[in-house]
Order: C-alpha cells, then sequence, then structure tokens
C-alpha cells in the first residue's frame, strides 16, 4: 500500500456543501437522503456541451484509403442483411454525443437506460449491440406542491430546455411546466447511486432529495443481475404550513428513437403485493426483436397514497392527453382510483405515442419529513442475436420469462432496496475511508464501473445455452443428414471442430457474461482489451472472469474454416485458426461466430496468445481455483506452442512483422518488440509457474530455458539505457518511447511472480515514461500519451502514436504503484480525471473513451478499457491468494535434465485433444 504521509497531503477534489448547504444536507439526513462525502457533483443547470471527435490527419487518411473503401464496402454488404458492421466510422448520430451523462439504470446484462446528470433517461441498449443515445423526453419525474390558500408549485423535476415550450396550441408535454431553473439544484454520483438534491426548487420551503439505486452489488450473481432500479424520494418542510406533495413519473411506452410509433402496443395498470401498486407497459419491438415490458410502481403506505393514469397520449387525437394529464395533476395531485380497473388498452396506432403515469401523494407536516418511493423495471427475457441464435437473460432463471415477471422485479426492488444498500455501503466503505487515497481516485474508481451496465453487457442463463445447441445442431443434421457436422466452410453457424455443441461449459453457476468493447467497436469479449478491463471483474465479479477466460480457453482448440476478407490488406484467410486466441466471441452470434474483427488476420497477432497465457495465470493464481487452472491447460499449452512459428530465427524471442499486429491495430511494428516482447517474456514465466502448479515440472523447466534466452535477446536488441526501444526496426517509431511497453511486467507484478528486469532497470523506464509520456503533455493534465520521440515531441507517425488511451493510462499507473512510485502513478492516473471528469476537462464523465489526443478530441465513447483502473486497485489491495503465495523464483531449478532442450514441439502436439475442449481425460493430460 502507499504511505499514508503522501497521499494524505493531496489537495481534496471538492466538498458536498460547496454546492449544497450545510444545513439542507443535515435536513435531509435521515433514511440515507443527504448525499454521501464522496461523489462526483455537478450542478443541474451545467451547460452540456458538444464533444469533439477526432479526425484523421491528411496524411493518415490517405494511408488508410484503400482499407476505408474496403470498409465501406462491407458496411454496406452487411446493411443489405439487416446487421450491424462491427467497426462503422461513416454512420453518425443524428443526436451528438454531448457532456451529459450519469450514473445508468439497472443490474448488468438486462439491457440497460442510462440517466442524464440532469434527469433524461437516455442511451437505450435493450437490443444487443444497438444504442439509441436520444433522450425520451415524457420519461420524467415531477412535483406538485400545494399549500393553504393559493401557493402551488408545479414542475418537471429537469430544466427546461425543450424548444417552445408552454405553446398554446401544444398537447404534448412541452405544454408541461418546465419551471426547473437547476442552480439550486444538484447531482452527486456514486456507481451504483446517484442523488439528486432540489434544494428550494420549485418550492423554495420544500427540501428534495432524490436517490437512485441499483443492484450492482459484488460477488452477488443474482440481484446483479436484475433490470430494475428504485428512486427515493426524500422529502423536508421547512416551512409553517403543511404541504401536499404529489411526485409523478410518466413514462413512454418506447426503447428510445421512434420506436413508440411502431404501433402494436399495449398498457395495463396493475396492484400488486405490500402497497405496490403501478402500470405494465407492453411494448412491440420492431424487426422481430423479443418484446419488453416496462412496470412503473410506487409504493403505498398509511402516509403515501399511490393512483395511475394506465394510458395518455401526446397529440391532440388521444382521449386524455400530456396537456389533460397535467392539468388533473395540478388541480388534484392525484388520479381516479378507478383507474386501477381500466384493464389493458388497445394496441396503440401506428404513428402514436401511448405514455403512462403514476401519482404518489403525501401530506408533510411543518418541520417534517417524508419518503416515496417509487421503481422503474423493464423486462425483456429473451436475447436475439441477428444470425438466429436466441437466450434467456440471467434474471429469469429467477423471475421467469412471463412479461409480468416486470411485476414481481418491481415488488422485489421496493421491499429488498435497503438490503442492497447495505451491501453497497458495505463494499466501498473501507476505500471511500481509507485516508491516504485522493478524493478523485476513490470516486472515479466506483463511477468507471458504469461500463458493466451501459457496456451493452449481455448475461445469459445457461440452460438456454443447452436449447441453442440442440437447435443449432438438430438444423445442421437437417441440413445435411449424411453428415452430423456439416463443414464449417459452407456453414459458419455450424458446430466447429474441437467443440461439442452439448458441451456447456458453465462450471462457475453463473450463466454467460458479454460485454461490448464499446458502443461504437460492436464486437464481444474483445480480449486484447479484455486483458486490460478484466481486473474490474476479477475483484468485483470472480466467477464471470474465470467464465469468460474459459469460453476463451475452448475457442483456443477450435477452428472455423469460414473464408473471411481482412480489410486492411484485402487478402483472404480463414475466420479462426486452431492455437490462435480468438480476437473476440463474435458479434451476431457469439459463441459460435468468432472473430467479428476483420480489418486485420488477428492470428498472425503477437499480442493475443500471450495475454490469453497471463491473464489465466493471473485468475489461477488470485483465486487459487485449481480445477480451473486444470481445465484451461491445454488449452494454454495449444496457445504456448502457436507462438512457436513468430520466433523467425530460432533466438527464443518473437518477432513482429511489419504490419499492425497487436492490439495497436494502425501502428505498424518490426522485428523485436517492447509490447509484445515484454508480454512474450512475461507469458514465458507464466506459463512455467502454472506448469509448476499443475505438477508439470518438465514443461516448466522448458519454458523458463526459453524465457533465459529470450529475455538477452529482449535486452539486447531494445534497451538504450534509459527505456527499451518502441521495436527494433529502423522506421522513424523505433526509438519512440512506448507508455505502455511494460505490459507484461504489469501482469507478472500482479500475479505474484518474480521482476522480468532488475528493479533499476523498471523504474529507469516508468520514470522516463512519467518524464515524456505524461509530465511533457499539458504538464501531466491529460494522461499518458502512447508514442513520445526521444526529444520530447509526440510520435504523430499514425493516429494511435499520438492518441493517449485511457485504460492504458490506468494500467501505466498501476504499474507504477507495483513498483513503489505512488507519485507518479496517481499523477498519471489524475490527468484521466482532470481531462475526462473534472468540470475544467471535455466532458467525458459516465463515457469514458478509448483514446483523446492533445486536442481533448475523443475516440470511440463509452468503452472497455478504462475499466483498468480497478488495476490500480488490485496494485494497492492484491487479493489475498497473491499476497500469501510463496515468493518462488521460476528460475531456481538445480537441474535440468537435457530431455527438456526441444521445446513444445513434440508433448504439446501429444496433449493437443482431438474432440471435445475439455473431455473427462482432461487432468490426465501429460505435458
Amino acid at each position: 500500500m502507499p504511505s499514508g504521509n503522501l497521499l494524505s497531503r493531496r489537495k481534496r477534489s471538492w466538498r458536498a456543501n460547496e454546492l449544497v448547504s450545510r444545513s439542507t444536507l443535515q435536513l435531509l439526513d435521515f433514511d440515507d437522503g443527504s448525499p454521501p462525502e464522496h461523489a462526483w457533483r455537478r450542478k443541474l443547470s451545467s451547460h452540456a456541451n458538444r464533444l469533439k471527435e477526432f479526425n484523421v490527419t491528411f496524411r493518415e487518411a490517405i494511408r488508410m484509403m484503400k482499407l476505408g473503401l474496403r470498409l465501406w464496402s462491407y458496411i454496406r454488404e452487411e446493411a443489405s442483411h439487416g446487421r450491424k458492421a462491427p467497426i462503422d466510422p461513416f454512420t453518425r448520430e443524428s443526436n451528438r454525443p454531448s457532456a451529459s451523462q450519469g450514473v445508468p439504470l439497472g443490474g448488468m446484462g438486462s439491457g440497460s437506460i442510462s440517466r442524464g446528470f440532469r434527469g433524461e433517461f437516455k442511451h437505450w441498449q435493450i437490443t444487443p449491440g444497438y444504442c439509441e443515445m436520444s433522450p425520451v423526453m415524457a420519461n420524467q419525474f415531477s412535483i406538485f406542491v400545494s399549500r393553504g390558500g393559493n401557493k402551488k408549485y408545479a414542475s418537471v423535476l429537469a430544466p427546461g430546455q425543450l424548444d417552445g415550450l408552454k405553446k398554446s396550441w401544444d398537447d404534448g408535454i412541452s405544454s408541461w411546466d418546465w419551471k426547473l431553473k437547476g442552480d439550486r439544484s444538484t447531482y452527486h454520483a456514486l456507481f451504483p447511486r446517484a442523488w439528486t438534491v432540489y434544494d428550494g426548487e420549485p418550492d423554495p420551503e420544500l427540501k428534495v432529495s432524490c436517490r437512485q439505486i441499483s443492484p450492482f452489488i459484488p460477488h452477488n450473481y443474482q440481484e446483479s443481475s436484475l433490470p430494475v432500479s428504485v428512486f427515493v424520494y426524500t422529502l423536508v418542510n421547512t416551512g409553517k404550513e403543511k404541504a401536499k406533495v404529489s411526485l409523478l413519473m410518466t413514462w413512454a411506452n418506447s426503447i428510445g428513437g421512434l420506436s413508440h410509433h411502431t404501433g402494436g402496443h399495449v398498457n395495463e395498470p396493475f396492484i400488486g403485493e405490500n402497497g405496490v401498486s403501478g402500470v405494465l407497459l407492453h411494448h412491440k419491438t420492431a424487426n422481430n426483436n423479443p418484446p419488453v415490458t416496462f412496470a412503473i410502481a410506487a409504493c403505498e403506505n398509511q402516509n403515501v397514497n399511490v393512483t395511475v393514469l394506465p394510458v395518455f397520449g401526446l397529440s391532440g387525437e388521444s382521449s386524455v392527453t400530456a396537456r389533460g394529464m397535467w392539468g388533473t395533476m395540478v388541480q388534484d395531485g392525484s388520479f381516479d382510483q378507478d383507474n386501477f380497473n381500466a384493464g389493458a388498452s388497445m394496441p396503440s396506432s401506428l404513428g402514436d405515442t401511448v405514455c403512462a403515469a403514476v401519482s404518489a401523494s403525501t401530506w408533510v407536516e411543518p418541520h417534517g419529513r417524508c419518503t416515496v418511493v417509487f421503481a422503474l423495471a423493464w423486462s425483456s427475457p429473451k436475447v436475439k442475436f441477428k444470425k438466429g441464435s436466441e437466450y434467456c437473460r440471467r434474471y429469469t432463471k429467477f423471475y421467469g420469462t412471463s412479461p409480468r415477471s416486470a411485476v414481481n422485479l418491481v415488488q422485489d426492488a421496493l421491499m429488498k432496496y435497503k438490503h442492497w444498500e447495505e451491501a453497497i455501503d458495505k463494499w466501498q466503505t473501507p476505500i471511500l475511508s481509507d485516508e491516504r487515497l485522493p478524493e478523485w481516485y476513490k470516486i472515479t474508481l466506483f463511477n468507471e464501473l458504469y461500463f458493466l451496465v451501459a457496456g451493452g453487457t449481455v448475461w445469459i442463463d445457461s440452460e438456454s445455452l443447452v436449447v441453442d445447441a440442440d437447435n443449432k445442431l438438430n438444423s445442421s443434421l437437417l441440413e445435411d443428414s449424411d453428415s452430423p457436422l456439416r463443414d464449417s466452410t459452407f456453414n459458419s453457424t455450424a458446430p466447429l471442430i474441437g467443440f461439442d455443441p452439448h458441451e456447456i461449459d458453465d462450471k462457475e453457476n453463473v450463466g454467460k457474461f458479454l460485454y461490448m468493447e464499446g458502443i461504437e467497436y460492436f464486437m464481444w469479449c474483445t480480449y486484447d482489451v479484455h486483458f486490460y478491463a478484466s481486473f474490474a471483474l476479477l475483484e468485483l465479479f470472480p466467477k464471470i472472469e474465470l467464465s469468460i477466460q474459459r469460453d476463451f480457453a475452448r475457442a483456443v482448440l477450435r477452428e472455423d474454416n469460414t473464408r473471411v476478407r481482412f480489410l486492411a490488406d484485402g487478402t483472404w484467410g480463414i475466420r479462426k485458426v486452431i492455437g490462435a486466441v480468438a480476437h473476440d466471441l463474435g458479434a451476431h452470434d457469439p459463441w459460435h461466430e468468432l472473430n467479428a474483427y476483420n480489418i486485420h488476420d488477428t492470428s498472425r497477432w503477437k499480442d493475443l496468445n500471450p495475454k490469453f497465457v497471463l491473464q489465466i495465470y493471473r485468475d489461477f493464481s488470485a483465486t487459487g481455483d485449481m480445477s480451473f487452472g486444470k481445465d484451461v491447460w491445454p488449452a494454454v499449452c495449444t496457445a504456448m506452442e502457436y507462438m512457436e512459428q513468430f520466433d523467425h530465427d530460432g533466438d527464443g524471442m518473437v518477432e513482429n512483422d511489419g504490419f499492425p499486429d497487436q492490439t495497436y491495430d494502425a501502428w505498424t511494428v518490426q522485428g523485436v518488440s517492447a509490447y509484445c516482447g515484454c508480454l512474450w517474456l512475461a507469458a514465458l514465466q507464466a506459463a512455467a509457474a502454472l506448469a509448476r502448479s499443475l505438477g508439470h515440472d518438465d514443461y516448466a523447466e522448458r519454458c523458463m530455458l526459453r524465457f533465459a534466452k529470450a529475455k538477452s535477446v529482449f535486452e539486447a536488441r531494445l534497451w538504450n539505457g534509459s527505456y527499451f526501444n518502441y521495436d527494433s526496426g529502423t522506421s522513424y517509431s523505433s526509438r519512440s518511447i512506448q507508455a505502455d511497453q511494460l505490459a507484461g511486467q504489469w501482469y507478472t507484478a500482479s500475479s505474484g511472480l518474480p521482476p522480468l528486469f532488475d528493479e533499476d532497470r523498471i523504474k529507469c523506464t516508468l520514470q522516463k515514461i512519467f518524464d515524456y509520456n505524461v509530465m511533457r503533455v499539458k504538464g501531466g493534465r491529460m494522461g499518458a500519451v502512447n508514442g513520445m520521440h526521444p526529444n520530447g515531441k509526440v510520435d504523430e507517425t499514425c493516429m494511435q502514436s499520438r492518441e493517449i488511451w485511457t485504460g492504458v493510462t490506468y494500467s501505466l499507473a498501476a504499474t507504477m504503484l507495483l513498483h513503489g512510485m505512488e507519485h507518479q502513478a496517481f499523477t498519471t492516473a489524475e490527468g484521466i480525471y482532470i481531462t475526462g471528469w473534472s468540470e475544467e476537462g471535455y466532458g467525458y464523465w459516465f463515457q469514458t473513451p478509448e483514446a483523446w489526443t492533445v486536442g481533448g478530441h475523443y475516440r470511440s465513447l463509452i468503452y472497455m478499457r478504462p475499466l483498468a483502473i480497478w488495476a490500480m486497485q488490485c496494485a494497492l489491495s492484491p487479493p489475498k491468494s497473491i499476497l500469501e503465495a510463496p515468493r518462488v523464483n521460476t528460475m531456481d531449478r538445480a537441474h535440468i535434465s537435457p530431455g527438456t532442450l526441444q521445446f513444445l514441439q513434440d508433448s504439446v502436439r501429444r496433449i493437443t485433444p482431438k474432440n471435445g475442449c475439455f473431455g473427462n481425460n482432461v487432468f490426465n493430460w501429460d505435458c
């Protein structure tokens, strides 16, 4: 851990009472209504500026012209089949991104809805791979207050930003009262919760706090899958008269965009158990996608009365208009109790928008307090991918697949949310109360987890995998009765070599989990990026992390001979090569059709296989799960043997092949490289350590012989006295200082293995990166630029060399922490906070991009890699099993037998399975 003296001197980022008066905080400090001491904060009146997207330079555009033409053609081809291409830089959202994001709603993997800090519901990701960014402005909370006499207040609880508000002829939502200015209202975010405090708006004598709670609970694999959120309103009357307060939740039957116009949508009221009542909104999706049912509800008790309006419309043709609904609330503060008997509405017509409303009314005595609670659930039990596979979501294991499960979801949420908060507090408090840590770090650490909800995650019940596998097998049998398994050259969705469709590997018993690389890069579990992000899953949901690793281990032993054109050079190859680690788990048919990425042939990448071995060993050492290690061991052996072909001169070190054959897929590498070479050294050591743990000492000896040979080559070719050169080539970039050059050492140290190099060289390299890549870019206030020339100028060889990658900056900071460089680590990582999250930055909160330029222009919002901030936390508080593991140097062997000098060739081929990935005889294989 860092020293207390160093970090305690760091300036505090903010205090709650800088934006909310201390007296208001004290008044709201019951039932957790007051926001926490540590949180990300904004005034609701803050301007949400448009974000600046990056542009390629003229030279880069010329260089990538052929790629661009081939990509354009591929995007059009996919669109003709009704599919989205994994990468599409040509299509732009009509609603440009802005600095308006906030904490998203719900648990993981059941479809997500984000909520901006000013209250708008936006970024709808109900259908896998599709994100509708525009807000649905009919979805709002509103307040109505009446006191003695003619004292009345009514307003939507969001700043009035709509054009033409209060049009006399409009029967839609602009007829509502949008009176909130937002200058006395503030937003406080600490994922998975958020607080909005209305300090005398719109009623100067009423203090209101809305607390948004979602069931994101580490190590809880049930409730963390639920598509539900709770909104707890705390009301404090500071006036001398009692006040009737009515809170209103309105919701459109829509999943974003123009989906509410497609017709066939039905609303119906319901009365549940324990005082819970509300409205179900059954949404008929377009394009044969599975339906969605929303439930909006409130909890009635002796102090709170709940009424509903099952249907109202946004046009004058509706029987009840938005204007009429608002007028009823202004006058009465509630709806007719008989509305609960209305039954299901008629299906909506094409072009019509149907909405529903739930009102909760209460009396608040002078200087009294009251709590009103709402809940929102969205039940979409089936998830369907474009190439036909359909699965049940994880939450259906506990709630079933009926559309009416939404009722049970809101009922349980309203009854259990306090238990959720207790679990969240228990998780977060030790970190938040650690005075040695900078405040910005504590807040950003939790808030970067937004991606596990808003990053397009899909979490399915493993039982539905069995059904899907049976369907696929039956389909292939019908198509070719002479062959039980059709050749994948002709049917890319047929079972692949080395894959038994009946073998469902869910040994962790947590279902199957997918998360996208980013909302602009539609690929599931992109592995070279997961390498950075996986620390969050390992720390918080280790069974999910092991499940993903098992998926990739099985994929190592599979092949798919489908012909694929690689767009960077126009060559053709096969989709998946046996022995090569998959780049991703696919896009439109995950688990079955791998490698959606087709820019380069990733079977020739030099980083994926070492990253696989490193992640396997890190997870094995962190969890101590021996069965996991044994199960994935054949895939580790195969992945290591596969790398043999890239050692072109037999010196033990792999070489890059003169194209961007690694995660920096626009940055060419030639010969021995700092990034891939360091990963290879670390993988050799990790494979040896895993082999020793599993009793394969001969294999470990061979790995360490190779390690010793390769290390001497690596240092001789690349070490220049203060850092490792980018590569051993002769290009202008070859002597660049790469921020990520010690990625292998990062994993080595994170896994409790001996350092790859002398400690002096490691610290010297890190200091060089800090002095140049960090501090020479805006004084260290932006993070670490990927490439920097020794003369102190940014390497502008390509788009990626001149970018600052947020996740790489966090991983670099983690490496610094692991080597006792606390000041450099937190200064480096703080640059990401300053640029992305602070008020003086560019507005990337809750949408942290893959990269930004020195000018602050982003590339790829809502990206996976920034979850690497959790690598910093793992460095500060390593897993107990790693802390307590004996420090055994893998080179300490008294004798190396002559028979081990032939590395891998014969033995690995002998153990590679020909049928199922992990058969019953896996434990007996000799390596």
